[in-house]
């Protein structure tokens, strides 16, 4: 059964960092192109950070471009993202997907994980 399985969200204070991890199943990993999606409560999902599944090219939501940074580790099928300098406004559910790159320019995947939690507290 395919799975993305999300770690790594929690507290943190403005100006800080965290690292989410997604780990997927061998078969949904090698064969697409990976992602991440948040959406905060009464907000529209947006598109966050997608990166090929070769990984030499990424992709960046406007407001993250600059602080963010995805990455992926086909040995260990994990994809990360490397959140940096963060902001109250950053503050969300965090999801990671499967997708082909104009999936995720639609906001369309085919595989999703459950979620994680960030929050960034002022």
């Amino acid at each position: 059964q395919t799975q993305l399985v999300e770690s790594g969200g929690g507290l943190v204070q403005a100006g800080g960092s965290l690292r989410l991890s997604c780990v997927a199943s061998e078969r949904t990993f090698r064969r697409y192109d990976m992602g991440w999606f948040r959406q905060d409560e009464g907000k529209e999902r947006e598109f966050v950070a997608a990166l090929t599944w070769a990984g030499n090219r990424t992709f960046y939501g406007t407001s993250v471009k600059g602080r963010f940074a995805i990455s992926r580790d086909n040995d260990k099928n994990t994809v990360y993202l490397q959140m940096d300098n963060l902001k109250p406004e950053d503050t969300a559910v965090y999801y990671c997907a499967a997708s082909t790159m104009s999936g995720f320019r639609v906001g369309v995947a085919d595989y999703w994980g459950q979620g994680t939690q960030v929050t960034v507290s002022s």
